[in-house]
């Protein structure tokens, strides 16, 4: 069962699972029947990561959101696959300033719209987010081609799941985080239904390292498989190409998290522009 199959990596290519449509009816059932962590399927459109490369897309996991969400309407019943690329898909940065106004919502990458509430405190909406940031170009040009409305699977059928996660989206810049000083910190999340995100720092490493509050994990409070399986693929990609890329947790006023290219856990100035992204999505 789908214990088995998150436990044990394979690493095996089933790009044509995808364009036959049989990926979905395997995820669909609940069996996985031959599906294992660290499959891989090249993209079918042919687009290129942050290393020029044909995009691979990694199963990361398995049915880890399941029953996530606010409310028995929003729960996340359909059983899934979790994808992420072996490789940052490009570089960009959070915001275009060294600020963390908004928390994540109000990024940047997110595309959330930010109101000042007073001198120190921001807060964010991304209700309609995933049309515009850099996520939102992500989406439509990596994500969408390969899982999307214009999939290049045999059924034609959209397979990119619609979830629930809460998002940091107010932020006091004087108060201390759990760094121990007065640098800025999340002091709210609000619920929004997301097509596409940055991992979070548990997603990744199993544990909170710079996160500035727990309002900064939500829902990603467990590690992928891929990674307590594989951790070497936190830092580098099947060849040994090694990359840094954002996390979606907040850890000052000014600063992100990011998962360095050199096995460590770091923070980042928000307007770096070298950092990669490599998101997430759920596909049924």
């Amino acid at each position: 069962g789908v214990a088995y199959r998150r436990n044990t990596y394979r690493g095996k290519d089933i790009t044509s699972k995808l364009t036959d449509g049989s990926l979905f009816k395997e995820i669909e059932s609940g069996k996985f029947d031959d599906i294992f962590v660290g499959d891989y399927i090249t993209s079918p459109s042919n687009k290129k990561d942050i290393n020029n490369k044909t995009v691979v897309w990694l199963i990361a996991d398995l049915d880890n959101y399941l029953y996530n969400g606010l409310n028995d309407e929003h729960n996340l019943t359909k059983h899934h696959a979790t994808i992420i690329p072996a490789s940052p898909l490009m570089s960009a940065p959070m915001n275009t300033t060294a600020t963390t106004k908004g928390g994540y919502c109000g990024s940047a990458m997110v595309g959330g719209t930010v109101t000042t509430v007073s001198t120190t405190e921001t807060k964010a909406d991304c209700t309609n987010a995933i049309a515009s940031g850099t996520l939102g170009q992500v989406f439509n040009t990596y994500v969408n081609p390969d899982f999307g409305t214009s999939n290049a699977s045999k059924d034609k059928k959209n397979h990119v799941i619609e979830y629930q996660s809460p998002l940091t989206d107010y932020m006091n810049s004087a108060i201390s985080g759990r760094l121990g000083y007065a640098a800025g910190a999340t002091v709210s999340r609000t619920w929004y239904n997301r097509k596409l995100d940055l991992m979070s720092e548990v997603n990744v490493y199993g544990s909170m390292a710079w996160s500035s509050t727990g309002f900064d994990i939500g829902t990603d409070n467990k590690q992928y498989a891929i990674f307590q399986l594989k951790p070497n693929l936190i830092s580098t990609d099947s060849n040994g190409i090694r990359h840094w890329y954002w996390l979606k947790a907040v850890a000052t006023s000014t600063r992100f998290v990011v998962a360095s290219y050199d096995g460590t856990v770091d923070i980042m100035e928000a307007n770096q522009n070298t950092i990669g992204v490599r998101p997430r999505f759920l596909i049924d």
